[in-house]
């Protein structure tokens, strides 16, 4: 619920979606941008893995928002509205992609980032190898 995805927003250092379809299109945008999230260091999204059932819930949720509405929630537009919020770190996938590809991004910046200990630099340059 809205509620429920305010509160881990404002009360979290990092922030992992690990999801279907865009991270956007699950949260309400008019309430996302009156947000101040400067306490998130780091948000991870995750998302833009498409199935033919998160593909249909989509197209029904977008026919009742407008191009502008829908624009926004592309991942540059997300990460802006993000970043304005607050967020200081955003680390999120530009493509759609498979459940396979993200579970295997997962496992790099989960092994870079709490195990080996490398910046969020670094581990980002290690998944564009």
């Amino acid at each position: 619920s809205q509620p429920e995805w305010e509160q881990l927003l404002t009360n979290c250092s990092a922030f992992l979606f690990y999801g279907m379809e865009r991270f956007m299109s699950h949260i309400l945008l008019n309430r996302l941008v009156a947000m101040n999230i400067p306490k998130c260091h780091l948000m991870i999204l995750l998302d833009l893995v498409r199935s033919k059932q998160s593909h249909q819930r989509i197209v029904n949720s977008d026919i009742h928002k407008s191009c502008l509405h829908i624009a926004l929630e592309r991942p540059t537009e997300s990460a802006m509205l993000l970043s304005l919020t607050g967020v200081r770190s955003i680390i999120a996938n530009q493509w759609y992609t498979t459940l396979q590809e993200n579970a295997e991004r997962l496992e790099i910046l989960s092994e870079n980032l709490l195990s080996i200990a490398r910046t969020t630099g670094q581990t980002v340059h290690s998944l564009q190898k």
